[in-house]
């Protein structure tokens, strides 16, 4: 660690504008994203309805973006380029912000470690340009274009070479801009985006029309898939002067890192810890272990109550409320996947059809064989009598050698259960998967997976609605804390005591637990207090003792559900079926996998060359 001389007097230097710029530009563009990014967002500040971006060498080369914003006139361009001037606030109160930007670094920045041009006409006005080399500014010339501005970077970090060795591949790096502009894109779904890199064309978006939310699901579609849209839920709430909007996906449709969880404050892409952790709580349990849901949320409030001036790149942001934020978000996220019910994502049944598929694919010209036409279901079972195996003698397995794995159930004639969304049950294969026919395809259950989920969702409720038992121990706990923690894990002393946790303080930053919930019966009191407090530190809420009794409630369910190998008759089938249909969540079992997959009849069909 160097240190300066003890008996020697440091001096104090005032930065030349070069410097300070250099620093500055190393909080503000980090790599060729970020000045994308700063670009990107000061042409949706113009007003921009279109907006075009061009890169070379993943951005490290060249960064051009192509508005049809407000402009800026002769006049404006010098002071554009100066370190704090901004268009976008007066100064007079930092927290009344309406856009993007409003710092007045980025130009500035961008100018400082490349080779800035700034072309840009104003409605009524004349076109004019000016150029950054090294920090220097160049004189305004005339210029010719159209309203808007073109802003071009080259060489970014030319006048700073030691960041280039930071950077990485140009492959990397245009991934890094394709994301960033993916972000921004999601964000404003009535303007029009393009990216080139490298002469070829990587993400057009092009502007949507009508309603905000039909605009924002026409929009996540084109940008997120329409995978993501087909199997995501609607999220519309309020709470406290937050809206939260958005689409949250099924938990069948997770992924495997968190690469498809895009939240927004005001509009602005953010990376927050708060709500990043509140997603998660609302997927607490109807999620596999080591899976991420997939979401894109929006949340709208009064510029007052949050504040966006925590960092440079405005990444981050502070809420007056955390915890109104936080409660918002998964409340939200809960109770819509409750009112999902049975839902399932769709990808699942792709992928069983998938597993379906012939090793050596049939080319698509191949010669059908069957009539094209679906008899009736009187027509159906006249068929199937005539087609049953008749035994040569008399013989209890009805002709079988033995015992099939496939039983098939005798079942009323009226079949208006097949109109239900899981249709009426037909057979059972080997003990554990329910055959259901519903009116345009089957459905097959995991018995087990399916009653697991609905006795869970019964002892949560019996536990939500008569109180989490707890019991006293004959010695209380003492857990040593800091004053701070002690206060802290005392402030949400209610919120454990629903749960079955009594604690109460016991003097300087000590706490005694007095009560611990019945059904954790091997409960390590200190360490889960001191989790809590890291929760409590690092999210500001903690769902750590939630999650461990769910974890109880979950096994007990287990436990208690048909068991694989049980054999369930028609009656028994059915009834699972319909209070699936009436259980929120029962499309996943407690540890986050489907329960029920759907094969459409025409999907059927086409495996077997009924139709293309």
């Amino acid at each position: 660690m160097t240190r300066h001389a003890p008996n020697i007097r440091p001096i104090i230097r005032q930065l030349d504008d070069a410097t300070a710029n250099r620093i500055a530009a190393g909080e503000v563009v980090e790599r060729p994203a970020s000045a994308v990014k700063e670009l990107v967002e000061n042409a949706l500040d113009a007003g921009a309805e279109r907006i075009d971006v061009t890169i070379d060498q993943g951005g490290k080369r060249l960064i051009r973006v192509s508005d049809d914003g407000c402009g800026m006139t002769a006049e404006d361009l010098p002071l554009a380029l100066s370190r704090h001037a901004t268009s976008k606030i007066d100064g007079s109160d930092l927290l009344a912000i309406n856009s993007f930007g409003f710092r007045g670094e980025a130009l500035p920045s961008l100018g400082a470690v490349g080779r800035l041009t700034i072309t840009s006409r104003a409605a009524g006005a004349e076109g004019a340009e000016i150029s950054v080399k090294g920090g220097k500014v160049g004189p305004v010339r005339p210029a010719a274009g159209n309203r808007g501005t073109v802003v071009e970077l080259r060489d970014l970090f030319h006048a700073t070479p030691a960041r280039l060795k930071f950077m990485r591949s140009d492959r990397a790096e245009t991934q890094a801009v394709t994301d960033t502009m993916r972000r921004l894109a999601m964000a404003e779904p009535y303007v029009g985006f393009t990216l080139s890199a490298d002469g070829r064309s990587l993400f057009r978006a092009d502007a949507e029309q009508g309603d905000l939310f039909g605009a924002l699901q026409a929009r996540l579609a084109q940008v997120m898939g329409h995978d993501f849209i087909d199997n995501a839920i609607p999220i519309d709430a309020e709470r406290e002067g937050i809206t939260l909007t958005g689409f949250a996906a099924l938990p069948t449709y997770s992924r495997g890192a968190a690469v498809a969880q895009h939240l927004y404050v005001n509009g602005r892409p953010v990376r927050d810890k708060l709500l990043t952790g509140a997603l998660r709580a609302g997927y607490m349990d109807v999620l596999a272990s080591g899976r991420y849901p997939a979401a894109v949320l929006y949340l709208t409030c009064d510029p007052q109550l949050v504040d966006v001036n925590v960092h440079p790149a405005k990444a981050e942001v502070r809420f007056r409320d955390p915890s109104a934020a936080r409660s918002l978000v998964v409340s939200a996220l809960r109770h819509a996947l409750a009112n999902a019910g049975h839902r399932a994502s769709s990808t699942v049944g792709d992928a069983t059809l998938a597993a379906f598929q012939p090793e050596a694919s049939q080319p698509s010209s191949a010669r059908r064989y069957q009539m094209e036409y679906r008899p009736s279901a009187t027509a159906r079972r006249a068929s199937f009598d005539l087609q049953a195996p008749v035994p040569a003698s008399p013989a209890p397995d009805h002709g079988f050698a033995e015992t099939p794995s496939a039983r098939f159930e005798e079942t009323a004639t009226d079949d208006s259960q097949v109109l239900a969304p899981l249709g009426a049950a037909r057979a059972q294969i080997h003990e554990n998967y329910i055959i259901a026919q519903t009116e345009d395809g089957l459905v097959i259950v995991d018995q087990h997976a399916a009653h697991e989920r609905l006795v869970y969702e019964r002892l949560k409720a019996q536990a939500d609605s008569n109180g989490i038992p707890s019991q006293a121990l004959l010695i209380p706990e003492i857990v040593e804390l800091s004053e701070s923690d002690a206060a802290r894990i005392l402030s949400i002393r209610d919120e454990l005591a629903e749960l079955g946790l009594i604690i109460e303080a016991f003097g300087g930053g000590a706490i005694a637990i007095r009560e611990t919930p019945a059904m954790l019966t091997r409960l390590d009191g200190p360490a889960l207090i001191r989790d809590i407090l890291d929760d409590l530190s690092d999210q500001g809420a903690s769902d750590r003792l939630r999650a461990r009794i769910d974890a109880v409630l979950s096994s007990m369910a287990c436990h208690g559900s048909v068991r694989s190998g049980r054999r369930m008759s028609a009656e028994e089938m059915n009834a699972l079926l319909r209070e699936m249909e009436r259980t929120p969540k029962s499309g996943q079992c407690n540890h986050g996998r489907p329960t029920w997959v759907k094969l459409r009849l025409s999907d059927i069909e086409r495996l077997f060359g009924r139709r293309d």
